[in-house]
């Protein structure tokens, strides 16, 4: 037996849900496909959503979504071995309507997302994997399920499907698909009394925090991150895959590690393992991503490299659920239209390159290789901690040295040139100027 459907989705995070939501609304006969018994049960994301995306989707989502905390503190830390620099950011105004950002855990947020797509039409199909694609004539016409009773015909799929989307390579959309350009991501949840939580990180009510950590990786490319919730904290490492592989530690070695760094200790020690988990992020940028369409076929969020890492900037939701709403709306239009080819569902590439999403990618996109040389993990910390812990530092009866001095003697004692540090200046400039 063979289900039919105008427009299949596969995947249940947040591009998945958004699209199903979006193709319901426009119409369409949508199945969201989820390989857990129920959305968010297989991801292990625990951090910061910025949902501005969601006003013009689901205005009210801000009293109905299952946020943990508003972001009303964002902190960059560089740590060195023994100390750290921190660049700390409190916005008052975050904690009230248009909120910046908000805490949340996805095995919440994604049930509640698909639950609104539910409402829309669209019909979840839980404990059910894509294996593969359907084919009619070249062109995709479905997909083939581990479901006993058949696989499942569309006009449209929309591969939502994670890092390692096995449809959009089946697709053809990667050129190339590289270890290069992923990171592990392991996270730890640790449980505390929300009173504990407020006190450490100087909140109160529902304020949270998010903090963004760079050289903690015991020098493999990567970086660190602590994100309050309710009455827990998420804490966690990403890691280079080629760096993890040729380094001699293990990833819960390099989370440990961090979580003993004395800048970092007193916020962690004393909770309560709630969970441990890990999973892949794509991390390469603009440069890593596939072609969006092919002949029926869409890709939409981590399927389709949708994450920003450039170091101020972290952000991987708010695109998945804008490139998941384009995805449900142009492939709505093209099943009514009766146009399903490449050339027709190339709309949705056209949206999004006027959109922030590619936008945004392609200001930054060549921030992240920047952020993963060695330059950035291993010489860049200490620098910036010995010339601050240098500047602070009083010697009478020694009169003080003046702050190029520092800043010179530091750059020399962890070999960096003047022509590199001005290279890498630039290119910070274009990216964030």
């Amino acid at each position: 037996m063979t289900a039919a459907f105008d427009i299949a989705v596969v995947g249940a995070g947040p591009a998945g849900c958004t699209a199903a939501l979006s193709a319901a609304r426009g119409g369409g006969q949508v199945a969201l496909l989820e390989r857990g018994p129920y959305p968010g049960a297989k991801n292990v994301y625990g951090g910061v959503v910025y949902g501005r995306i969601l006003d013009r989707i689901l205005p009210e989502w801000t009293e109905e979504a299952p946020i943990q905390r508003w972001i009303t503190r964002r902190s960059t830390m560089i740590t060195s071995p023994q100390g750290s620099v921190s660049l700390d950011v409190r916005g008052n105004a975050w904690s009230e309507p248009p909120f910046n950002g908000a805490s949340a855990l996805r095995s919440e947020f994604d049930a509640w997302l698909a639950g609104r797509a539910v409402q829309a039409g669209a019909v979840l199909i839980p404990s059910t994997t894509a294996t593969g694609l359907i084919y009619d004539n070249g062109k995709v016409a479905g997909v083939q399920t581990d479901r006993p009773e058949g696989d499942l015909r569309a006009q449209v799929v929309i591969a939502c499907d994670g890092v390692n989307s096995f449809l959009a390579r089946e697709a053809g959309l990667f050129e190339e698909f590289t270890a290069a350009n992923l990171t592990l991501g392991v996270k730890e949840v640790l449980g505390f009394d929300k009173r504990e939580i407020d006190r450490r990180f100087g909140l109160r009510g529902r304020e949270g925090m998010d903090i963004e950590i760079l050289g903690c990786t015991s020098g493999i490319p990567g970086g660190g991150f602590i994100y309050t919730n309710l009455d827990s904290i998420s804490v966690g490492v990403v890691l280079s895959l080629e760096g993890l592989k040729n380094s001699s530690f293990r990833p819960e070695q390099v989370l440990s590690n961090m979580k003993e760094h004395p800048s970092i200790a007193p916020w962690v020690q004393g909770g309560e393992l709630l969970e441990y988990s890990a999973h892949m992020i794509p991390e390469g940028g603009l440069d890593a991503m596939p072609e969006l369409a092919a002949d029926g076929l869409l890709a939409a969020g981590d399927a389709a490299g949708m994450c920003l890492a450039a170091g101020l900037y972290l952000e991987g939701v708010n695109f998945a659920v804008a490139a998941g709403q384009v995805a449900g709306e142009v492939a709505a239009r093209a099943v009514e239209a009766g146009h399903t080819d490449r050339e027709d569902l190339q709309e949705y590439t056209k949206i999004l390159e006027d959109s922030f999403v590619l936008k945004d990618h392609r200001r930054f996109r060549k921030i992240p290789h920047l952020l993963m040389s060695d330059r950035m993990q291993n010489v860049y910390p200490g620098w910036t901690v010995d010339s601050a812990v240098e500047m602070f530092t009083v010697r009478n009866p020694e009169p003080k040295t003046g702050l190029r001095k520092i800043i010179n003697r530091a750059r020399k004692k962890h070999g960096l040139s003047r022509r590199q540090a001005v290279s890498d200046a630039l290119t910070f400039i274009r990216g964030f100027g």
